[in-house]
């Protein structure tokens, strides 16, 4: 068994048609990627090959959030019904993309999907001996923001965080892997709130995504910073292939 993660699926399937066989399925999509870049030229195909060449059934995967273009959940369905079919256990974090997904409907939604996918918000997942924890977090770009609004949804995601810990401290645990849609720091930060609760809680490893192209993946951290690892998930900086965190 291992953990892996991969984000910003960016899924938009209307239909399936069969091609070639060694491809698997091809997808007819209502808002393809590759209009943004193109190597994201059929991106749900690769993701599904390269998936189901490094995911065993026994795996857990941690998908940090863009999982669907849908507005709401009857458009995510074939979404849902694709991140489904993969192998692994998948847990799902909130991404800045999907509309569909409410803070106050987490509960609804895995009872929803209960033993097929697992929304991860002010609750925790388990891997062996670590408490999987997350929010969608945020990062502040003056060019579409205000300060006073930056600070009011950082606050909230943070708080949220912190529930998420204590519920997984109160539980007995005290090894921990955290992840976040949004970077940790905005750009030309050293640390943040979010890096500060991080070495509070002793992390291991802080998982992200969110960072698009190659002007955009290094706005934030990587490697490792005060004994804690920083990983970069964003499907395209990983070729759409899943990132093992921990064997």
């Amino acid at each position: 068994m291992s953990l892996f993660a991969i984000g910003d699926l960016h899924l938009s399937i209307l239909s399936e048609t069969r091609r070639m066989r060694f491809l698997g399925k091809h997808y007819d999509l209502y808002k393809p990627m590759d209009v943004f870049d193109p190597v994201w030229k059929n991106h749900a195909d690769r993701i599904e090959r390269y998936w189901k060449r490094r995911i065993r059934e026994d795996d857990v995967v941690v998908v940090t959030g863009d999982h669907s273009w849908g507005k709401n959940l009857d458009e995510c369905r074939r979404d849902f019904a694709y991140i489904e079919a993969l192998p692994g256990r998948k847990i799902l974090l909130r991404g800045n993309h999907d509309m569909f997904w409410e803070v106050k409907h987490t509960e609804w939604l895995n009872r929803e999907f209960a033993d097929r996918l697992f929304f991860l918000q002010n609750n925790y997942a388990v891997y062996g001996d670590y408490a999987l924890v997350g929010t969608k977090g945020y990062s502040y770009d003056p060019t579409d923001d205000s300060w006073e609004h930056f600070v009011k949804i950082r606050d909230r995601e943070l708080g949220r965080l912190r529930v998420s810990f204590e519920k997984a401290r109160l539980a007995g645990y005290r090894k921990y892997v955290m992840f976040l849609h949004y970077p940790p720091t905005s750009i030309g930060e050293e640390e943040s709130c979010f890096t500060r609760l991080a070495r509070e809680y002793g992390v291991k490893q802080v998982v992200y995504s969110h960072c698009h192209g190659e002007k955009r993946y290094y706005d934030s951290l990587h490697g490792t910073v005060d004994g804690i690892s920083y990983l970069l998930v964003s499907s395209d900086f990983l070729c759409f292939k899943p990132k093992m965190i921990l064997p």
